[in-house]
């Protein structure tokens, strides 16, 4: 754990401020869920929840289900983090943020599908590798992450295969997180 040097005190209601350092840093957003965590040596600690994160197994099933069946490397997101791979190095792409692109495409609770003519769209920060199709999970109305097919080779489009797919486990798993 890393002191932030950071001292705020409760107020009579029993909240806590978060710095807007910190919320930038950490992208929390208003309206995130925070997980509390208490230790034996009276530590509390509030840690990002994610839905996905939560069925983790279950989201790596998912995409290496997708990955055999669409022909591509296939990626699931939480909200912040990559969260299952398939077909592709997990060390490379284990953990890494959203693209502010990926980032802004949820936010607008858009699909997209790479076709001819169409813009690159990468959804993994510090990858340069594109995405063929994105379909956000959405889950009791919310948005909780993504389902992405990436692109192997240059001039590499998306099918329609490829899209439905996407589409499917995207609601799979937002299906999974209601239950």
């Amino acid at each position: 754990m890393k002191a932030t040097g950071i001292v705020r005190r409760i107020d009579d209601l029993g909240r806590v401020v978060i710095p807007k350092e910190i919320r930038r840093t950490m992208r929390i957003r208003e309206g995130d869920p925070l997980e509390i965590f208490t230790n034996t040596d009276g530590e509390v600690i509030f840690k990002k929840f994610s839905p996905i994160g939560e069925i983790s197994d279950g989201a790596l099933q998912a995409a290496e289900v997708i990955a055999k069946l669409g022909g591509a490397p296939a990626v699931i997101f939480d909200m912040d983090h990559v969260v299952a791979v398939s077909g592709l190095p997990r060390k490379e792409y284990s953990q890494r943020r959203l693209s502010p692109a990926l980032e802004e495409m949820l936010e607008s609770r858009k699909s997209y599908e790479y076709g001819r003519g169409g813009e690159v769209f990468r959804p993994v920060e510090g990858i340069s590798a594109n995405a063929l199709a994105v379909s956000p999970i959405i889950s009791n109305g919310d948005i909780t992450g993504a389902v992405a097919f990436m692109s192997s080779k240059e001039g590499e489009y998306a099918t329609e295969k490829q899209t439905m797919l996407c589409r499917a486990a995207a609601m799979f798993l937002g299906k999974q997180i209601e239950s």
